[in-house]
C-alpha cells in the first residue's frame, strides 16, 4: 500500500529526451563539420534532403540516420546528391 503524499518512483523519474525529427541546417553543418552556407548550396542544388516550411528549411534526422546506416551497411561512401533511401527503391 502507498504512503499518502509519496510520488511513484515511475512518476518522479524524469523520462529521457525524445531524439529531434528535424535539424536545423545549422546544426547539421555542424555535425559534418562544414559551413551552413556550403549546406545551403547544397539543398538548392537539390544534392541534400531538406523541408522548406515558409521560407525555413530543416533536415529529416531519419535522412541524416538512413544515409549513415546506408554508408555502414554497405561499408562505402555515400554521395548525398544520389542517394536514395532503400525504402524508394523497393
Amino acid at each position: 500500500m502507498r504512503k499518502p503524499g509519496r510520488i511513484p518512483a515511475a512518476a518522479a523519474t524524469p523520462s529521457a529526451p525524445e531524439a529531434p525529427r528535424f535539424y536545423s541546417v545549422a546544426q547539421v553543418a555542424r555535425m559534418f563539420g562544414m559551413s551552413s552556407m556550403t549546406l545551403y548550396r547544397a539543398i538548392s542544388a537539390g544534392e541534400f534532403p531538406a523541408v522548406r516550411i515558409r521560407g525555413r528549411l530543416i533536415v529529416p534526422a531519419k535522412a541524416i540516420e538512413a544515409m549513415a546506416e546506408a554508408a555502414m551497411a554497405d561499408q562505402t561512401v555515400v554521395d548525398a546528391s544520389g542517394w536514395v533511401p532503400r525504402e524508394a527503391v523497393l
